[in-house]
């Protein structure tokens, strides 16, 4: 009897689980929906923004002169600064895991040797689960940003991309890249490395930093070098932008701003990534604990009847007994 009240413990402690499990998966489907209505919302305007700086990066590499120092790049790469964008709390499968490993193997590829940092890295937080790059790989982490559940407005990402212009202009990072999940569907979301400063087309990168890899927006190395070869070298000229007043004041004004745009739309990417794993997560979780409490039903069953076949036996050995 003992076994079959610790089986019924079991069910019922189970079941509140899966009344849990499954209150947050509706919660987190909520969230999401929100949280990609913003993320289709802004995606071509930051596509096409993103597009934007990279053409005026290609103009400096053409020209072969700097027209802000944000689109220079530095001769030395000595300090690399990471912005990493994780979620505030678990339970949300393996989202956290996946973008730390990625910008954990990004590092080991590009500025260690032998085991070794030859390229000093720090990290700019957003979200609570970051501090796991220190935790676990010991990367300095030099500012920690409040992540909020659900980003309607693009000043709450101000603080961040003025500290990063800041100190990019002041020279105490040569490169500032941004580690953020990228939101395919609600099934599959993709870890993500781009260089955000200095602003390059030569980057590797497929997509070159383009979120969301909208094909409107398709500027692949490839795309430009056949654009090139097609209207510039055959033509024996080089096109130049006209700015009015005059570059810098255009660029001082311009560049910020779209860099903002770009940080602003890859913590919407995350968020909407974020609140898709969660969902996942646990709708897998309200699955498996119902496959237990079945599983769990059948075994109460078996030794409830075996019980009942054990008192039966019992009372007809005892009644031959008095016969």
């Amino acid at each position: 009897m003992e076994s079959i009240r610790n089986i019924k413990r079991r069910i019922r402690s189970i079941k509140n689980t899966k009344k849990i499990t499954k209150a947050m998966e509706m919660v987190a489907a909520s969230k999401m929906r929100k949280a990609i209505e913003a993320v289709l919302k802004t995606r071509s305007y930051a596509n096409l923004s993103w597009l934007t700086i990279l053409n005026l990066s290609q103009a400096v590499n053409n020209n072969n002169k700097s027209l802000h120092p944000l689109l220079e790049k530095r001769k030395e790469i000595k300090r690399t600064g990471v912005i990493l964008i994780t979620s505030n709390r678990g339970l949300c499968g393996g989202f956290n895991s996946a973008i730390i490993n990625k910008i954990n193997n990004a590092v080991e590829k590009h500025c260690k040797q032998e085991g070794k940092l030859i390229k000093e890295t720090e990290f700019i937080l957003i979200g609570k689960k970051g501090v796991a790059v220190y935790k676990y790989f010991g990367y300095n982490i030099v500012a920690d940003f409040f992540k909020y559940d659900v980003i309607s407005e693009i000043k709450e990402i101000l603080p961040i991309s003025q500290l990063v212009i800041k100190e990019y202009l002041e020279k105490k990072y040569d490169q500032i890249f941004v580690a953020y999940t990228d939101y395919i569907n609600s099934t599959k979301q993709t870890p993500r490395v781009k260089q955000l400063l200095p602003i390059d087309i030569t980057c590797q990168d497929d997509y070159l930093g383009i979120i969301g890899h909208d094909s409107r927006a398709s500027v692949k190395k490839e795309f430009l070098e056949k654009k090139e070869e097609k209207y510039l070298k055959k033509n024996q000229f080089i096109y130049e932008y006209t700015f009015e007043p005059n570059p810098s004041e255009v660029l001082d004004e311009m560049l910020p701003r779209l860099v903002e745009v770009q940080l602003f739309q890859a913590l919407l990417e995350s968020n909407a990534s974020e609140h898709s794993a969660r969902m996942t997560a646990m709708h897998q979780a309200t699955k498996a604990a119902g496959d237990m409490v079945d599983e769990l039903t059948l075994f109460y069953n078996k030794a409830r009847q075996a019980g009942i076949t054990a008192e039966i036996a019992e009372i007809s050995a005892g009644a031959n007994a008095l016969s």
